[in-house]
Formats: structure tokens, C-alpha cells, sequence
């Protein structure tokens, strides 16, 4: 086992030394391409997107404002008005406070893009509901679901990423309110025992509240580090960048290739919640690299989005689930993830901040 001094270290070179490509692409524009055949599978009248699910879509959402924003286009800005117009009656709600949070985050990007407070406003109802997820079960954290039989590390990660971003947003007295909540939940996070030896996160807690050794899921790597870059904002402890990128080098350690390729455990069958994992995980490598950035970062990133375009590309532009190739076959949420990782190159190729961020993104 390495020590954390050495995936330290290690972080610069990130998983391998990803391998040196011959070109400089332009990400920006192969996002556009893929993001054309995401769309085939839009469904205006749900607002949704067929052949995935319901907290897929929310990241669906967050592509494609997240490609807006940096492309600076409103081509797209109808297909999002109308997925929020359909849905908001409901609230974005549902038995699993997991797919609260990834809706409640995927409007305040929306809110960033557009300054639509419609936007900010269902997210902060959303995360009022997630705080009904919160007991004194392992001394703290919310439940996975509201059937509350299992306290695990994705619900709680949200929970943390969607207060620290509305602490960020909100300038009212909420903003206390916000900050103490992700505060609160950092504090137990950190002590509740998931984040293991490697400095990797696994899936959630036994019924005696130790941690179960489930599966080190990529994105309970990811969403981690969104959530400390925006708490570092309010909170500047050097202690939670430390965390972050000790978290951040693991995963490009341990969840990788020999190439420096980013793998779940689950490929090539990762059915239809797994094909989200790494695209989540990259997303949110980014978005630490706009805070804490670090030389490997973008090398990583564009490793990773070279091999899905230049190996795992089948034709119209779609993206295979298996990063490293080939190509087999796609959905909407296998598209998406590929889609995350693009966009993230492109953002850290560029390495500016993209319009509509808050400073400090």
C-alpha cells in the first residue's frame, strides 16, 4: 500500500503518466458533435431523456449547462428552461435523496449560467427537503433514502456539495444556515469512517455505522472534491484541500489503467446508474482544479477525453461506456459521462473561468 506522502507525490503525475497525445484537440468543438447525438434521445414532452433515468437526467442537465456556459451559447437553453418548466411541479423530489441533491446542483449551475433565480430558489427547496434526511443514526449524516435503512457516502456528499454552493449563492441570513450544514456535515463526514486507508471513499456504513468496504465508486471520489473546493471558499482551511487532493491522487491511482485511464469496477456492464460514475468524477476534478489546481489535472483529463474520442467512439458521434475502448454500444447516461469528461478537458485546456461562475470557481 502506498503511503499518503507518496499518492501526494504522486498527484502530479496522476495514476500512471497519462499518456502524451500527438495533438492539441479541441474538446470544445468534439462536445459540440456529441452533444448533438445526446440529444436525439431529448424528450421535450417529459423533459427528460429516454434510455436513462430520472437523476441521470439531472446530470444530462448539467452537461449541457455546463457546455453552454463555456461555449457562451444559448443553443441549448430551451431543452433546459423546458426540462425545469415540466418537471418543477413535482418539486424534484422523490423516495432517494441522492437524486434530490443531483437535481438541486444541477440548477444552481443553471442559476450560475443564466442568474434565473427560479433556478436558485428549487434548489434551495430542494435541499430543505434533503434536511429531513439528517438524524442522530451514526451520531449524524442524512439517509440514502427516505425508507432510511442505509447511510452511505453519495447522499451525504450531495448533501455537503449542494449546502456549500448555496452558502456560496445566498447573501440573506440563509447563508448561515447553509454554511452550518455543510459544515456540520463535513465535520461527521470526516469522522464517520468511509474514507478508508487508501484515501479512497467506499459506498456507505454498516447497520453498526463502521464502514462497509463496499465499491470505491468513482464519483463518491468526485462529488467529494466539488463539495470541499466550494467549502474552502467560506471555510479556509488548508486542511480541505489537503483532503481533496489526497482524495483526488488516489483515485488516479488506484481507479486507473496502465495509460491513466479512469475505470469502474463494473465495466463493461454497469448498467444504467454505474455508466454516470466517471463522468461525475471528472466533472469535479475540474471544478478542484479551478481552486486547488495541480499540474496533472489537465493532463489527466485530456488523456481520458482523447481515448473516449480517439478509442472509444462508435459512429454519430456516440461514446462507449469503457474509456479505454471500444466501442460497443451507448445511452443517454453512458453519452453524458463521456460528455462530463470532454467538457472538463476543455475547460482545463483553456484554463479560463467560464461565464456566469461566482469568483473563485
Amino acid at each position: 500500500m502506498r503511503t499518503a506522502l507518496a499518492i501526494l507525490v504522486g498527484s502530479l503525475a496522476l495514476g500512471g503518466q497519462p499518456e502524451a497525445q500527438p495533438h492539441a484537440a479541441n474538446f470544445l468543438d468534439e462536445a459540440s458533435l456529441g452533444i448533438q447525438t445526446l440529444q436525439a434521445w431529448y424528450n421535450p414532452a417529459t423533459g427528460l431523456w429516454i434510455t436513462t433515468g430520472w437523476w441521470n437526467s439531472a446530470n444530462a442537465t448539467t452537461v449541457l449547462v455546463n457546455y453552454s456556459r463555456l461555449r457562451g451559447s444559448d443553443q441549448w437553453k430551451a431543452a433546459i428552461e423546458n426540462t425545469f418548466s415540466v418537471n418543477a411541479p413535482k418539486g424534484f423530489l422523490n423516495t432517494y435523496y441522492d437524486d434530490e441533491g443531483w437535481w438541486a446542483l444541477a440548477w444552481i449551475d443553471a442559476y450560475d449560467w443564466t442568474g434565473d433565480s427560479r433556478y436558485l430558489s428549487m434548489a434551495e427547496s430542494i435541499f430543505s427537503d434533503m434536511t429531513g434526511g439528517w438524524d442522530d443514526t451514526c451520531s449524524g449524516g442524512i439517509w440514502w433514502s427516505r425508507k432510511r435503512t442505509y447511510k452511505n457516502a453519495i447522499a451525504n456528499e450531495l448533501f455537503l456539495s449542494v449546502a456549500a454552493r448555496l452558502a456560496n449563492r445566498e447573501v440573506s441570513t440563509s447563508q448561515a444556515s447553509y454554511l452550518s450544514w455543510a459544515n456540520r456535515e463535513w465535520q461527521w463526514f470526516q469522522a464517520s469512517s468511509m474514507i478508508n486507508a487508501q484515501h479512497l471513499i467506499n459506498d456507505g456504513l454498516t447497520g453498526a455505522c463502521q464502514n462497509n468496504g463496499q465499491t470505491t465508486w468513482t464519483y463518491n471520489q468526485g462529488v467529494i472534491l466539488g463539495g470541499l473546493a466550494e467549502l474552502s471558499r467560506q471555510a479556509p482551511d488548508p486542511a480541505i484541500p489537503e483532503t481533496a487532493r489526497a482524495i483526488a491522487a488516489a483515485a488516479t491511482t488506484w481507479l486507473t489503467d496502465e495509460r491513466g485511464i479512469l475505470h469502474d469496477a463494473c465495466e463493461p456492464n454497469c448498467g444504467a446508474d454505474g455508466v454516470q460514475f466517471k463522468g461525475i468524477f471528472v466533472r469535479n476534478l475540474a471544478e478542484l482544479d479551478q481552486s486547488f489546481p495541480m499540474p496533472g489535472y489537465a493532463r489527466f483529463l485530456a488523456a481520458n477525453a482523447e481515448s473516449i474520442w480517439n478509442r472509444a467512439q462508435g459512429p454519430g458521434y456516440q461514446f462507449g461506456q469503457t474509456w479505454s475502448g471500444p466501442f460497443d454500444a451507448t445511452n443517454a447516461g453512458v453519452q453524458a459521462s463521456a460528455l462530463d469528461c470532454i467538457i472538463a478537458a476543455a475547460e482545463t485546456q483553456r484554463k479560463v473561468r467560464i461565464p456566469g461562475n461566482p469568483p473563485g470557481r
